[in-house]
């Protein structure tokens, strides 16, 4: 858990800086497109859309799933499933696409 949280700190401290990030795997990408859309645009309007959102915020939204603060089964399922690193990626990918 520790290490977890100095991860966290550290990738967190790499999107505030601006550092580029992998791309997230493909296979991320469309279980996240599952809900969410591969544009990050959800169709379901009970799920947010995520292309445009702040970066940071995607990234603590994703810590607070997987740590449990922020409740919701199947996030958390996910946020589980990948490293911080993935998570980072992933928040940058997000981040990058064209709102709407």
């Amino acid at each position: 858990m520790l290490r977890d949280v100095l991860r966290a700190a550290i990738l967190l401290s790499a999107i505030t800086a601006g550092t580029a990030h992998g791309e997230p795997s493909r296979s991320t990408v469309e279980d996240c497109a599952a809900c969410h859309g591969l544009d990050g645009i959800a169709r379901d309007s009970e799920v947010p859309h995520l292309a445009g959102q702040n970066e940071r915020y995607l990234f603590n939204q994703m810590m607070a799933f997987r740590s449990g603060k922020r409740a919701h089964k199947e996030m958390r399922f996910m946020a589980r499933t990948m490293t911080v690193e993935e998570i980072a990626a992933l928040a940058a990918y997000y981040a990058a696409l064209p709102p709407r």
